[in-house]
């Protein structure tokens, strides 16, 4: 299997985890409920004692998070592949694989760069993003 892609060790399917205090993190939470239409993913953030505990089972470091991960049929997929993934299961954006022609070994060092300088350019929220009411349902804490 793929460096970024392993055997899930978690219960349940179709979970992202995302940092909750990043702003760009919180707007890729928000772009991807906006369009998952059919409901297939839920979110936790990292910040939360679901996605703490998440996050240690995928060896993430829940202090210092240096990739998103989907758990997805029953594979966990970290950094672009983790994107990509996503996005591509959303209505009107399978294209999006197309993306996996360019290696990974670039792709992920244009996510590891944006990772490590996320807080800087797009600043942190005070308090963690559960996103907006209609989609509390969708964010498990």
């Amino acid at each position: 299997m793929a460096a970024n892609v392993t055997e899930a060790a978690w219960p349940d399917d179709g979970i992202i985890l995302y940092d909750g205090v990043c702003v760009l993190c919180s707007g890729w939470m928000r772009f991807v409920l906006d369009r998952d239409e059919a409901g297939i993913f839920r979110f936790t953030p990292i910040q939360s004692d679901y996605g703490r505990g998440l996050a240690l089972a995928l060896r993430i470091d829940p202090e210092n998070p240096d990739t998103n991960a989907v758990v997805w049929g029953g594979k966990v997929w970290r950094r672009s592949d983790a994107a990509i993934r996503v996005v591509s299961l959303l209505p009107g954006w399978g294209w999006v694989t197309v993306l996996k022609i360019v290696p990974r070994p670039l792709r992920d060092l244009v996510y590891r760069l944006i990772a490590r300088t996320r807080y800087q350019v797009w600043g942190r929220n005070a308090v963690c993003d559960m996103g907006a009411q209609k989609y509390r349902s969708r964010v498990i804490i």
